[in-house]
């Protein structure tokens, strides 16, 4: 069962998220206040903040980088009514992981919340599975039934990175830069190559594909 904090000065909104995320039987826990949620992280488990921005004190955006600087991994979904474009960029600079306009579409909101809660496990497994295929971190292994592969360093992290988030188109500055480093002397042709490997060794398999989009990058397609 899944631990979600929700941080909002305002009780009403605060009570509307608590029975939201409970009918959906996710564990809530509530705090008013940016320092009140640092004490309950300090004695709770936690495994997402539904978080507001504008709260006096502390707003959402410290409150983002003092768990960012404690090196706190925890999935963050901004929700406010600060809607310029300025606003979101400043919350995705202190470290959020998603953000919301209030009012928000509770369905969207569930849905998000989903796909952080995944993305999170998959960190936290260092595993992704797709049908019958495993994709193994640890071992730089993906496997289909009894078929084993043992893939090169960049090629299994490329492909990693791309199933993690299945449907997002990725440029290859993007994936050099994730893969290879900004510093990488290696021009992004490169990733092409990497690209062109990767179909190779999984063409036939059924549980999905690369598809490049034209003019922009690539990305995953998960048929499960």
């Amino acid at each position: 069962m899944f631990h979600i904090l929700v941080v909002d000065d305002d009780k009403n909104t605060r009570l509307l998220m608590q029975a939201i995320l409970e009918a959906e039987r996710y564990t809530v826990s509530l705090a008013a206040s940016g320092l009140e949620a640092l004490d309950l992280l300090e004695s709770t488990h936690i495994d997402l903040i539904l978080l507001d921005v504008m709260m006096p004190g502390m707003d959402g955006y410290e409150f983002t980088r003092t768990l960012r600087a404690a090196r706190s991994d925890l999935p963050i979904l901004m929700v406010s009514a600060k809607q310029l474009p300025s606003d979101i960029k400043q919350g995705f600079i202190a470290g959020t992981d998603d953000f919301m306009v209030k009012p928000v579409d509770e369905e969207e909101l569930l849905l998000r919340i989903h796909a952080l809660l995944r993305r999170a496990r998959i960190v936290s497994e260092r595993r992704i599975v797709i049908g019958c295929v495993t994709l193994d971190w640890d071992s730089l292994t993906v496997r289909r039934g009894t078929t084993e592969q043992v893939l090169p360093q960049k090629e299994f992290q490329l492909l990693y990175k791309l199933l993690s988030y299945p449907g997002r188109i990725f440029t290859r500055i993007e994936l050099m830069d994730e893969i290879w480093g900004a510093d990488s002397n290696t021009g992004w042709e490169t990733v092409t190559v990497h690209i062109g490997r990767l179909r190779k060794r999984f063409e036939g398999w059924p549980e999905f594909e690369i598809v490049s989009v034209r003019g922009l990058g690539y990305k995953a397609v998960k048929h499960e």
